[in-house]
């Protein structure tokens, strides 16, 4: 992953709106949710809602695909995947510590 598409993505989920959104998208899982229903659980207007989308379409972080004449949004976790294991991997490449790591439950212990 080059630095400047992980910037854009952090960038992008910097917002809390948009950090929602997305949040609300990655539960949604693989079928993922109607524009309409994001608008509903969310309580966006339209506009605020189709400018958040697209922020996060461009970014990579959200596909959206036509069916007939509804609008599916989903997470694409490929993406998401890329970003975290960037964070984990060139974030603490040259650590030399193991807090990188260190797991939640390992810190809780």
């Amino acid at each position: 992953m080059k630095l400047e598409t992980a910037a854009s993505q952090l960038e992008a989920l910097g917002n809390a709106t948009r950090l929602e959104l997305y949040r609300t998208l990655v539960r949604a899982g693989d079928p993922g949710m109607p524009v309409g229903r994001v608008q509903e659980r969310l309580q966006l207007p339209a506009s605020t809602l189709s400018h958040h989308l697209r922020r996060l379409v461009e970014t990579g972080l959200v596909t959206q695909q036509r069916q007939g004449t509804t609008l599916i949004c989903r997470a694409n976790y490929p993406s998401m995947n890329t970003l975290i294991g960037y964070l984990s991997d060139e974030c603490c490449a040259d650590t030399g510590t193991a807090s990188c790591t260190t797991s939640p439950e390992e810190v809780a212990a």
